[in-house]
């Protein structure tokens, strides 16, 4: 995961840094420091899936590299 993408995805579920962090339970200031990285994060595991997790339930679809670069996307609402 990069700060890219948390900044992204935190964007496209209208999340502040201070929700995402409430809701992760991870603190303020680390994802305020993961969303300044350029590139890979760097934060422990548990951090990085606990960002992730949220903000996945939050509506956010991570994409891997896939020959176009790392991204992420709202994921498709079911009818």
């Amino acid at each position: 995961m990069t700060g890219a993408q948390i900044r992204a995805a935190r964007g496209l579920v209208g999340w502040s840094a201070q929700r995402l962090a409430d809701t992760s339970k991870v603190s303020l200031a680390t994802v305020q420091r993961a969303e300044k990285e350029d590139g890979a994060v760097r934060m422990t595991a548990a951090n990085v899936d606990a960002i992730q997790r949220t903000l996945e339930t939050a509506g956010a679809e991570f994409i891997e590299e896939n020959g176009g670069g790392v991204g992420v996307r709202l994921k498709a609402r079911s009818a």
